[in-house]
């Protein structure tokens, strides 16, 4: 117990505290949740509505650790553009809660019959509260940063770019635009936690190597000013266009198996688990992931299992 209260300080002073860190949460399936990523992300497909959803479990059996759920609405108005709404919940034990949601628009530019350009916007705010009631400190003298909760809302804009084809695709966005700061100057002392910018950039290929087999990699690459670069590889198949499994690498931090069922024509439910590669992985049994993606069709058509799979 003493162990898991120490790590919930340490988590928490990561998340909370230090201003030069990867903030944003992480996600190992990150190709299906590309709304929350990338505004930009558009489907060119005008008689469906995706939803989907994501839950992590991460660094399960440590007291604190946090969890994340997001959601994800979206669908073309029009040839040219596209809509959605995205919804992100962070939380870490019950100190930080983090609410972040936005509305997106991408416009998209038909550079030939198979490719696409869209370029993206979303607007929202992020909603950031702290419980330090909570929050068992080990010193008799308080750290005055703990003295009171805090309640803030934090409007944020993001931007991003994507291409693609019916085979692959490739993606760049900033999903924060405006720095937030968390915690100012109080009581003489200066202390701050600064959300900074995180770059994304994003890929995808599917190889056909027969009827009934596809080959999917993929990779994300997470950056923020002064921190190390965070690097996911993942290596999927799918089969018969039901079933998808592989493997993932988070460089230096996990890896990861995944697989996806495609349950109906509408429907689809994954899940991936993550193997704790830094010293972290000591004091947890791994992190866990479910997602779902529902497709609606505007136009009430009930498509079959022959119609091919959204792929990203």
């Amino acid at each position: 117990m003493k162990n898991n209260k120490i790590l919930v300080v340490l988590i928490v002073a990561l998340f909370s505290l230090v201003a030069k860190a990867q903030q944003d949460p992480q996600y190992t399936q990150y190709m299906y949740n590309m709304s929350v990523i990338n505004p930009a992300y558009a489907t060119d497909n005008p008689d469906i509505v995706n939803l989907g959803g994501i839950y992590r479990a991460q660094w399960m059996s440590i007291e604190g650790a946090p969890r994340t759920a997001s959601f994800f609405v979206h669908t073309p108005l029009s040839r040219k553009v596209e809509m959605g709404l995205s919804v992100v919940h962070d939380e870490i034990g019950n100190i930080v809660n983090e609410n972040n949601a936005y509305v997106d628009f991408a416009y998209v530019l038909s550079l030939s019959e198979t490719s696409r350009l869209s370029f993206g916007l979303k607007a929202g705010a992020t909603f950031y509260d702290t419980d330090f009631s909570n929050f068992v400190l080990t010193d008799d003298m308080p750290d005055t940063a703990f003295s009171e909760n805090i309640s803030r809302i934090f409007p944020n804009v993001g931007a991003g770019v994507f291409y693609f084809s019916d085979k692959y695709y490739l993606g760049l966005s900033v999903p924060n635009l405006l720095k937030s700061h968390h915690i100012e100057n109080q009581d003489g002392i200066s202390y701050q936690s600064v959300e900074d910018y995180h770059f994304f950039f994003t890929g995808g290929y599917v190889f056909n190597l027969n009827d009934n087999l596809k080959f999917k990699p993929a990779f994300m690459a997470k950056t923020v000013f002064d921190a190390p670069m965070s690097l996911d590889v993942t290596a999927n198949f799918l089969f018969n266009n039901r079933v998808e499994m592989g493997a993932a690498y988070r460089w230096d931090d996990a890896v990861s198996g995944l697989i996806n069922f495609r349950l109906s024509p509408s429907l689809r439910i994954g899940y991936a688990y993550d193997h704790t590669l830094s010293n972290l992985g000591r004091f947890n049994s791994g992190s866990h992931e479910i997602m779902v993606l529902f497709d609606i069709n505007k136009l009430g058509k009930n498509n079959g299992f022959d119609i091919s799979p959204r792929f990203f």
